[in-house]
């Protein structure tokens, strides 16, 4: 075979590029350019991370503490002292009293409270669509009304319970209906208030209640619907084919009874509770500090059947944070001694309307002013206009 035949050497350029070409398919700088290449560790955000740091924000997370939840139970406790602290200031002695006649009132609700919020939490959202019904409709409205008549706790613990209904897909409209019909509609607060202002008075005033959660809760839909309103984000669309029955024993199945599980559920209602707790806290409070340096005769006095006791009810249960068992016989002294049974209707149904903690939840749940005040905007003319008819022709 002639020399012209045999093949070329390969020069060393060529020898190079194929070395190289070789360590990039292995993923490997070349032995040459190892010097002048560093692999960093892949981190989730891209750049390595710095020491101390956090994977996405360039520096160690930490939670602001609460100051609104911590600084309002310290006071919260600082009242329950004062009300066994003996030789205290009346003002302390008053404020202490309040605080631990709202712990005595509510205790149980907001226990049972947290542990709706925790077993809620437990429910998937798209079964709590099929209970509620589609958002938007008369039937929807209607189931979440009977929910919160059946519901019995007062209104600090139904509160609860409303914005955890919110987080799992109920509607504006469904919560803001729910949140209305439930303050003082259920059983033992339905007896209460048949003992003290009677049957007719009483059933009365929760056919109304009734009316206004369905109005409110329709005209919010409605609101929502034309883009005035935010929509719940949480909103799921069932599937078609939906069964209830397999996901309600999934709802059984983890609630199984064991001290584990009942540990993470107690935690988790805590957690699902904080939210609404501040603002719990905060209330009880503030009416503290009002009752212990507003006189009381002051309220006695102004409450009457015209329009300026009337509006001056709704200042007032406004301002005041009064649980739904005490609302009751305040709302019966209104009917009895005052003889002005629609304050007594404005007294009950205000406290959902314009109540500010419901308020500050709502915000919080929903991030939206306009969904939060859409509740006492909607809702108080139609309870003012009912009072005023009631005082009107009761006389």
């Amino acid at each position: 075979m002639s020399s012209s035949n045999s093949p070329t050497p390969p020069s060393d350029a060529d020898r190079e590029r194929r070395a190289l070409r070789r360590s990039l398919l292995r993923l490997t700088p070349p032995a040459r350019a190892a010097a002048d290449l560093t692999l960093e560790p892949l981190s989730c955000c891209g750049p390595k991370v710095p020491a101390g740091g956090t994977c996405c924000g360039g520096g160690a997370a930490r939670r602001r503490p609460d100051w609104l939840l911590w600084g309002s139970a310290a006071f919260f406790m600082l009242g329950l002292a004062g009300h066994f602290l003996t030789g205290a200031p009346g003002w302390l002695h008053i404020f202490g009293h309040t605080c631990y006649e709202m712990l005595v009132r509510t205790w149980w609700s907001l226990g049972l409270g947290i542990v709706a919020v925790a077993v809620i939490g437990r429910v998937p959202s798209e079964l709590v669509a099929a209970l509620l019904g589609r958002s938007g409709s008369l039937n929807g409205l209607l189931r979440a009304v009977a929910a919160g008549v059946a519901l019995d706790l007062c209104n600090h613990g139904i509160l609860m319970v409303g914005m955890s209904l919110y987080k799992r897909g109920a509607s504006l409209g469904q919560t803001v209906a729910f949140l209305i019909a439930s303050p003082w509609n259920s059983l033992s607060l339905t007896l209460i208030l048949a003992s003290l202002i009677g049957w007719g008075w009483m059933g009365m005033f929760i056919l109304l209640s009734i009316g206004v959660a369905l109005i409110t809760g329709w005209i919010t839909e409605r609101l929502v619907a034309a883009g005035q309103l935010p929509t719940n984000p949480n909103a799921v669309l069932l599937p078609a084919g939906y069964r209830k029955g397999p996901a309600l024993r999934g709802v059984l199945r983890s609630l199984k009874p064991s001290v584990e599980n009942y540990s993470r559920l107690a935690m988790e209602g805590l957690g699902g509770s904080r939210m609404v707790l501040r603002w719990i806290l905060f209330g009880f409070v503030l009416t503290g500090l009002l009752r212990a340096f507003v006189p009381e005769t002051w309220f006695e006095h102004a409450f009457g059947p015209t329009l300026g006791g009337m509006f001056l009810t709704l200042v007032a249960t406004t301002l005041l944070e009064v649980c739904s068992e005490g609302s009751s016989p305040i709302a019966a002294d209104l009917l009895t001694r005052a003889h002005a049974p629609g304050n007594a209707f404005v007294f009950l149904m205000a406290g959902a309307a314009t109540d500010y903690t419901e308020l500050l939840s709502l915000r919080a749940t929903t991030l939206s002013w306009k969904a939060s005040l859409a509740l006492p905007l909607i809702s108080t003319p139609q309870v003012l206009l009912i009072g005023w008819l009631i005082n009107h022709y009761s006389h």
